[in-house]
């Protein structure tokens, strides 16, 4: 129990001398393991909704529909109720396609005649106000979203105004914009929203320019079954054989919700690997850095007895703890940001939505491993230095190189000193050149989707914004998500490197060196591989969107490209100057005595 509490002790004690350290390896770890959790959870996620959904308003097994409100064809309806497996159902009702304005907005939208009380199948949860009553309508919560209406607004439906007096969810009908089921004489939808109103509010609907469709609600013993329940089945009845039927199990209307998140789900995966590799890229930074830092912690635990187990608990349990901390984080982000996600239309139930059990113990192996194997090499390069060589924190003999040291001394001294940080550490230089490829990819499909024309679905023009709005608002948060991580890792770096560079450093500027040149060099040594990994991030990018472009794919021109590229050269000389600049104005004397170190 001792030791177990002198290594709490180590380990607080040491993050509260180093806050911003831990700070950027949480950052890192959340950004990774939330956009991990968010990339896993979409898959599915449209269906699990639904389902709840379904649960909470007593959804049917399947709707049908039929171009027409004539006896024959509700008689064709009415049959269905008799039909082998059918166990309950509501209806038929009546649905006119009409438009909805309100907010000086106008909408698409189907108006399904409602009753009082709704039936035993189909019964909308109400989420704002209340049901339906004479003189008042209840707009469906994603077509409310998109108008930006709310319980109380006045909506005009068919030149008529009247009041919302309820906001509510069904799972009866698919998400907003593909309410309608079917088009007006049966074809296909041209998408719009829901409305519901009582029958003595509807009756001025009734005219020849106003199609309408009626339906009905069915619930079967085995709903698993309700692809097979087809009109072309004998067994349903022979009624709807002569009529226009168009059934739908709740199977499809669930699959038709999921449509919007087609193109989501890509970047939304490879976003999230991205992520993780840059979030690898920085804890290995920082354990470096760290690991450097505290050579001389190790040294001094050496000196009074520690053994190189206690040694390394201490070391891991810093970079252990945090990464829990930040997976839980982490999840919690995704928690929060997932609604948004999986249900952008708002058309859907998501009280129960979160991370499964499957993704949570992924994300918490993926936050340990990249703090223990990140922390593992530092970790033992720490224990194997020699107690006295540990405590003097001597600078680390270079490797001569005759070629580099003739080209270098025709160089600026900036130039010079930021190819000699990159020439000793050619690693690190490649893991910032990676961290910028990645960067760049995402970036490049940011351009891509944004050079494409607005792509015009059936419908209203809130259903496309709806629909092109999505994929962009996911592709705006990966990427910034990206840019603010590599940042991170920018700044790291640079400040790793400073830090294991501060003896040549310090003998630079005894040599004449000055402080603008020092931090000129640190600057040097990032922007020096950065180009390199921007036009390679580019092409990468580039060909990544192959696989998802259409022959039309309108790709950005390749000035855009090129700016994109150059742009990361400003962006990273203003991120490493000031921990370059901090790292220049550090004392000689101070850096070369050990005895102060």
């Amino acid at each position: 129990m001792g030791r177990i509490l002198l290594v709490v002790r180590l380990v607080v004690a040491d993050v509260r001398r180093n806050p911003a350290q831990a700070a950027i390896l949480l950052v890192s770890i959340i950004a990774a393991t939330a956009a991990l959790s968010l990339g896993r959870s979409v898959d599915g996620a449209t269906e699990t909704l639904y389902r709840q959904t379904r649960a909470a308003t007593a959804g049917p097994d399947v709707v049908a529909y039929s171009p027409d409100t004539s006896p024959t064809t509700i008689d064709a309806l009415k049959s269905l109720e008799d039909a082998p497996g059918v166990v309950a159902h509501s209806g038929p009702y009546r649905e006119y396609y009409t438009k909805l304005t309100a907010h000086g907005s106008t909408g698409a939208a189907v108006v399904q005649v409602a009753d009082p009380t709704p039936g035993p199948i189909d019964r909308p949860l109400v989420t704002s106000g209340g049901w339906v009553r004479p003189g008042g309508v209840v707009v469906e919560r994603g077509f409310a979203t998109a108008l930006g209406v709310r319980v109380g607004d006045d909506a005009t439906v068919a030149g008529r105004s009247l009041p919302i007096v309820g906001i509510a969810v069904t799972a009866s009908h698919a998400v907003y914009p593909w309410a309608p089921g079917i088009g007006p004489g049966g074809g296909p939808s041209d998408g719009g929203g829901l409305v519901w109103m009582t029958e003595r509010d509807a009756r001025p609907l009734a005219s020849p320019e106003v199609p309408v469709t009626s339906l009905i609600n069915l619930r079967l013993r085995d709903p698993g079954s309700a692809w097979t329940f087809t009109r072309h089945d004998p067994a349903v009845g022979p009624a709807p054989t002569d009529t226009l039927v168009n059934i739908r199990a709740w199977q499809h209307i669930a699959e038709q919700d999921s449509v919007m998140l087609r193109d989501s789900q890509p970047i939304l995966v490879i976003g999230s690997w991205l992520l993780s590799f840059l979030a690898i890229g920085g804890v290995a930074t920082l354990a470096a850095g760290r690991a450097a830092e505290q050579i001389r912690r190790v040294g001094l635990l050496k000196a009074v007895g520690a053994t190189p187990g206690l040694i390394a608990a201490v070391l891991f349990a810093e970079y252990l703890s945090l990464a829990l901390l930040a997976d839980v984080l982490g999840l919690v982000v995704a928690r929060l940001i997932e609604p948004a996600i999986v249900n952008p239309s708002a058309s859907l139930l998501t009280a129960a939505t979160g991370p499964a059990g499957d993704t949570i113990a992924l994300t918490t192996i993926v936050a340990l491993a990249v703090a223990g194997l990140t922390t593992l090499g530092p970790t033992v390069r720490a224990l194997r230095t020699e107690t006295v060589a540990a405590l003097a924190d001597s600078a680390r003999p270079p490797r001569h190189r005759g070629l580099l040291t003739r080209v270098s001394a025709l160089l600026p001294t900036p130039l010079l000193l930021g190819l000699r940080l990159v020439a000793r550490r050619p690693r690190r230089a490649v893991l910032h050149a990676c961290s910028t490829a990645a960067t760049l990819v995402m970036i490049t499909g940011l351009l891509v989707i944004y050079a494409q024309p607005a792509k015009d679905h059936p419908g209203s023009s809130m259903a496309n914004d709806l629909r092109n709005a999505q994929e962009h608002h996911v592709i705006l948060g990966v990427t910034a998500a990206l840019i603010v991580l590599a940042a991170v890792n920018a700044v790291t770096i640079t400040w790793t490197t400073a830090q294991e560079a501060r003896h040549t450093m310090a003998v630079a500027r005894t040599l004449g060196a000055t402080p603008g040149q020092i931090t000129a060099g640190l600057s040097t040594a990032q922007l020096l591989p950065t180009l390199p990994g921007a036009l390679a991030g580019i092409l990468l990018g580039l060909l990544l969107c192959l696989p998802f472009s259409a022959p039309n794919t309108v790709w950005p021109p390749t000035w855009s490209l090129l700016t994109a590229a150059l742009a990361a050269l400003p962006a990273t000389a203003a991120l490493t100057a000031v921990p370059a600049r901090i790292a220049a104005r550090r004392s000689i004397a101070r850096t070369l005595n050990p005895e102060t170190t």
